[in-house]
């Protein structure tokens, strides 16, 4: 698949983003461009304006490590967009495949090996679960399907965080924070874009969100990733209310593209409380189950 279109429209992104005086040029007369010319952002990488305008019009294969390693710096890249521009780098090169194996087919689902959904389950003190790229929810403990009920009543499978994310009208009450969860949302789709550009259920789900809403639309124009590994942030759950909790997301080493996610909260904190409550109503209702499938 060509990411032509996609290399040109990050990199002109990129260089919009960037004033003269934060590349420590002067910003003179006449600027019809937002941002730095491609003639400024070739000086500062030391490389042609034809060699770098042929970049900026999609053409990244072949490029060596060195070039884009001046591009990312004259552009003031961050990590994850200095990574997002390797990636579309050796896509465009077609040696993504041999960095991250294409994802399985659309007829063969992914499911987890029974040591996985050990390990999660072992989890007890807080959400556990396992996602891709895409935002599908793949695999989970009790928790985690407790905290995340209001994706997991969508009837399309497997739930998906970006659906629900845009066109659920439930997310804005499970994120209180709503513009800076679709904000990251879109992000981490982007960097999987960039990734894995042969991924066909990527696409089909980008253009379904793009067709159905607005503001996903607005924010995959403006061609920002970022990584999401750890950090916090605040949902209100429709059971126990409002939660503060911390995250770190693992990339595994055994199934390249998914990531494992483990939910914690500050002990002693309110967060804390709630989470053993919402572990405490799923227990019950879990044995009330089994009882009654015994007792039938």
């Amino acid at each position: 698949m060509d990411n032509r279109k996609e290399i040109r429209e990050f990199l002109l992104s990129r260089r919009a983003k960037i004033t003269p005086a934060q590349a420590g040029l002067p910003a003179g007369d006449n600027r019809r461009v937002p941002g730095l010319r491609r003639s400024e952002v070739a000086a500062l990488a030391d490389v042609s304006i034809e060699y770098y305008s042929k970049l900026e019009r999609g053409a990244l294969a072949g490029v060596s490590p060195s070039v884009l390693d001046a591009i990312a710096r004259a552009l003031q890249l961050d990590d994850a967009e200095r990574a997002h521009l390797f990636d579309l780098a050796r896509a465009a090169d077609g040696t993504s495949a041999m960095v991250r194996p294409r994802r399985r087919s659309k007829g063969r689902p992914w499911t987890p090996h029974r040591s996985l959904q050990w390990t999660l389950d072992a989890v007890t003190a807080g959400p556990a679960f396992v996602r891709n790229g895409r935002m599908d929810l793949l695999a989970a403990n009790r928790l985690a399907r407790a905290f995340y009920s209001p994706v997991y009543e969508s009837p399309q499978q497997p739930p998906n965080i970006a659906r629900f994310q845009f066109l659920d009208p439930a997310s804005h009450e499970f994120y209180p924070d709503w513009e800076s969860f679709a904000d990251v949302c879109v992000a981490i789709l982007h960097t999987e874009a960039g990734r894995n550009p042969h991924d066909k259920e990527l696409h089909d789900l980008v253009g379904e969100l793009s067709t159905r809403s607005d503001d996903f639309r607005t924010r995959w124009g403006a061609h920002d990733v970022r990584h999401h590994s750890t950090g916090s942030k605040t949902f209100h759950h429709p059971v126990v209310g409002d939660l503060t909790i911390a995250y770190e997301g693992l990339e595994m080493a055994a199934e390249p593209g998914l990531t494992l996610t483990i939910y914690t909260a500050e002990p002693g904190s309110p967060s804390e409380a709630g989470l053993r409550m919402l572990a405490s109503l799923t227990t019950s209702q879990n044995t009330r189950s089994t009882t009654r499938q015994q007792s039938g």
